[in-house]
């Protein structure tokens, strides 16, 4: 069975993040989805939240797992015993950033293996900033999310 790794803060996570999950489920067997304690990042929802979020959003997709991660990404996929680390790629600002930092993880772990996505054409300007930027100033981001993201974020008190 191929298991891949896919990693991030998702505050909150988007279309596209969705979107790099159903291309790996097409790849893969099972996707682990790793809300990631990014301690460098202030996150506007809580960790607790993010994996909420995601649990509502795949409960009928048993070949997702959802979990929290807080340490190195080499752990983590050491953990789940598997080598693939799946990034989604929107412009080169991302592959420069996933770029360096898949070689100083390959320094931890020389078997990593690292898989781009690239975006939809469509989704290349949709970020997790945005989503927030938009419900900051009250404009319309419904469609920049999930629907079940949509309405936890919306039902939340």
């Amino acid at each position: 069975m191929k298991k891949c790794i896919f990693a991030g803060t998702f505050d909150p996570f988007t279309v596209g993040h969705a979107d790099t999950v159903e291309k790996s489920l097409a790849i893969f067997d099972e996707v682990v989805i790793a809300v990631a304690q990014n301690r460098s990042k202030q996150c506007k929802f809580s960790a607790q939240e993010r994996l909420a979020m995601l649990e509502l959003l795949y409960k009928k997709e048993p070949r997702v797992k959802v979990r929290l991660w807080d340490g190195a990404i080499v752990d983590l996929l050491e953990e789940e015993n598997t080598r693939f680390y799946v990034r989604g790629i929107r412009n080169s600002v991302d592959f420069d950033y996933e770029t360096a930092d898949f070689y100083a993880s390959r320094r931890l772990d020389e078997n990593l293996i690292e898989v781009y996505l690239p975006a939809e054409q469509d989704k290349l300007h949709i970020s997790s900033t945005l989503v927030k930027n938009c419900m900051a100033f009250g404009k319309p981001y419904r469609e920049y999310v999930p629907e079940a993201i949509y309405e936890y974020i919306n039902n939340r008190g």
